[in-house]
């Protein structure tokens, strides 16, 4: 018996809702960076509908008893592809989760991760109560569809500076400050794998929205004398030595110089923008962009410092 076939057009409205239900897919592959750490490298690119805001690190740890997964992503589908790409690799429970600060591309994946307990530092938690909302509209904004069903879900517990075991794995717990005000390290003593987050890039632009430059060289300083053997830093490949620290600290001190000389001679922001930027820095990703964000957050705190004190008169 010959069979009907269905108009093009009733076809396309069928197909539709399973169009609609799928989540986006972040092809998400774990890279082996040392005995049991895993790491997922986001692309070294501006948040896009395209990378569905896959532009961070994010990894995990397997102990003895479970599963440790430091920072979860941008969305909810991130955080179900990662947990899913786990349990692939460890049929452990995971333990816990750590997040290392307070921006979209690291936490909005905790979604996925109902009964999990999620430490932080105490600044972190406050930073998200505060602006995640905003934090949140924001990168649906950006991304799109890849955060569909997205919610905040906020830290459950403290991350405190220290030695901790977790899951049977032995973890030092390293606060620090300057990318944000609350800058969360992990680090693996059995490998000596040191998760930065943000205190470090490698091969991309720094971002500097809620940046202390001061805190972060100094912060930068205490890194160097960590016994580290691997490095993952928050954006960029996987590092085996100190050049993630020393880019990240050379681009740091040539923005504050660039942004305190221009103050000093009365640029405005259009001709500060117009500055040459070193060519050593050329080879950085979304460096023009990066550059422009970071013009806009920090260079009127920097002609701030350049107005002259009005001396206070006499009743």
């Amino acid at each position: 018996m010959k069979r009907r076939r269905l108009p093009t057009a009733l076809l396309a409205v069928l197909a539709l809702p399973a169009f609609a239900a799928q989540a986006y897919d972040y092809q998400l592959k774990p890279q082996a960076v040392a005995d049991g750490v895993q790491v997922f490298v986001g692309k070294t690119e501006n948040f896009s509908r395209e990378n569905g805001g896959n532009i961070a690190n994010t990894g995990f740890i397997i102990g003895r008893d479970g599963v440790i997964v430091i920072d979860t992503g941008p969305s909810k589908a991130y955080g179900e592809q990662q947990r899913t790409a786990i349990a692939r690799l460890s049929k452990l429970p995971i333990s816990q989760i750590y997040l290392t600060h307070a921006h979209p591309d690291h936490v909005l994946g905790s979604q996925a991760y109902a009964g999990v307990p999620i430490a932080a530092l105490p600044g972190t938690t406050q930073g998200l109560t505060r602006d995640g909302d905003s934090l949140l509209s924001n990168l649906y904004r950006l991304v799109g569809d890849a955060m569909r069903d997205t919610e905040l879900r906020l830290p459950t517990m403290e991350a405190k500076s220290g030695e901790v075991t977790v899951a049977g794995r032995r973890l030092r717990l390293i606060p620090g400050l300057g990318h944000t005000d609350a800058d969360l390290m992990v680090f693996d003593e059995t490998t000596k794998t040191l998760f930065t987050g943000d205190l470090v890039f490698f091969q991309r632009t720094l971002t500097t929205p809620n940046a202390d430059i001061p805190r972060w060289l100094k912060t930068l300083d205490a890194i160097d004398a960590i016994d580290f053997k691997i490095m993952v830093p928050g954006h960029g490949p996987v590092l085996r030595d100190h050049a993630g620290i020393a880019q990240t600290r050379d681009y740091l001190q040539w923005l504050r110089d660039s942004l305190q000389g221009a103050a000093r001679r009365g640029l405005d922001m259009p001709e500060v923008l117009q500055l040459t930027i070193p060519e050593r820095f050329q080879r950085l990703a979304v460096l023009s962009t990066e550059y422009e964000r970071s013009v806009s957050h920090l260079y009127p705190a920097y002609e701030l410092e350049t107005l002259p004190t009005v001396p206070k008169s006499r009743p």
